[in-house]
């Protein structure tokens, strides 16, 4: 047995033949790092059309048409979008304008398969895809969240604006980010990350927002409560060839969901994840979401990774950053010429 949890409790061969051929897995010898643990190191990204939720209508693993369906829709989407836009367009009316040309997006151009299954969602457990309703407790800190916010308005100040719109950390239109807890896809562009470890650390650069996340290894020795950093405490150790991380003191403002519909979690929350290096070109991640003060029950997914042969490059975020000062300054000028407004 490889481990065996929730998640899944399969072993070793069982899940490699699902991510490869049986020949090619037992061919396939993972490399190691002068310590005897297997090497994770190299660039990766997560990109996947597979959906973090499951849509409604669909099981757990898609059927060869939905499969066809989806990426099929993709690709289409793409092509659509590198067509040169016509000369003689309409200027674009004011309200959303649109986003960049397809060149920029990354959206990835498969759906995620595990165990050789074509996968719905992301979340595997509970059985419907879902993040499970929220408990009491975690749905009058939601409420109390929410009430607390509509005494501001959106623009007011900076600490309103989401956390990736100020350069602090990525969490992407996905509920959570390429290094977030848990780690997921962030469905638009730049799902790419480094991964470089040694005998005492592993650690994960993404290149959105250039977020560094750092693993330490060993004896546990946590962190103070009330010390509580950007990607929480991570100690990690193996368990055969799969590297187990559990984390906790993660950031009050590292929720999930956006901005506006986000979820916070208790200080008691605990994210367990695992990482496999699959075969050459895959790393299986593994992810369980434990706060029974805020969710009604424990859940979880898989995310296969994928190698990224290319270079990882530098995310000029704060360099570049003119998108806050014009938002902030661009409700100030709204406010002053407001017929009400107090000069």
């Amino acid at each position: 047995m490889r481990y065996a949890t929730p998640i899944l409790a399969a072993c070793l061969g069982t899940v490699a033949a699902g991510l490869f051929t049986a020949v090619s897995a037992q061919q396939w010898v993972a490399p190691r790092t002068p310590d005897g643990h297997p090497d994770l190191q190299g660039n990766w990204s997560n990109a996947t059309l597979t959906p973090f939720q499951r849509a409604p209508g669909y099981g757990p693993v898609f059927t060869p048409s939905q499969v066809d369906s989806v990426e099929g829709r993709e690709a289409s989407r793409v092509q659509r979008g590198l067509v040169p836009s016509a000369a003689d367009r309409e200027p674009p009316r004011p309200g959303n304008v649109g986003g960049y040309n397809e060149i920029y997006f990354d959206r990835g151009d498969r759906v995620a398969v595990v165990d050789g299954e074509p996968r719905a969602s992301l979340i595997t457990f509970p059985e419907n895809g879902h993040i499970p309703p929220l408990s009491p407790e975690g749905a009058r800190r939601k409420r109390a969240a929410e009430e607390f916010r509509a005494g501001f308005g959106a623009y007011d100040h900076p600490e309103l604006r989401p956390l990736a719109e100020r350069c602090i950390i990525y969490y992407g239109s996905s509920p959570t980010g390429v290094l977030g807890s848990p780690m997921t896809p962030t469905n638009g562009y730049n799902n790419n990350f480094t991964i470089v470890q040694n005998a005492d650390h592993v650690v994960l650069h993404a290149e959105m927002i250039n977020d560094i996340r750092v693993i330490r290894l060993g004896e546990l020795d946590r962190l103070p409560p009330h010390i509580r950093p950007w990607f929480g405490d991570s100690w990690g150790h193996w368990v055969g060839d799969t590297l187990v991380v559990e984390t906790t003191n993660i950031h009050p403002n590292q929720t999930i969901g956006d901005y506006e519909d986000k979820i916070l979690h208790s200080e008691d929350l605990v994210l367990t994840e695992r990482f496999f290096r699959a075969d050459e070109e895959t790393i299986l991640y593994e992810f369980r979401m434990d706060d029974p003060r805020t969710y009604s029950e424990p859940w979880g997914g898989q995310v296969p990774f994928r190698r990224f042969d290319d270079r990882i490059y530098e995310y000029g975020c704060h360099e570049g950053n003119y998108a806050l000062g014009g938002i902030l300054s661009g409700a100030r000028y709204q406010e002053s010429a407001a017929p009400d407004s107090v000069r």
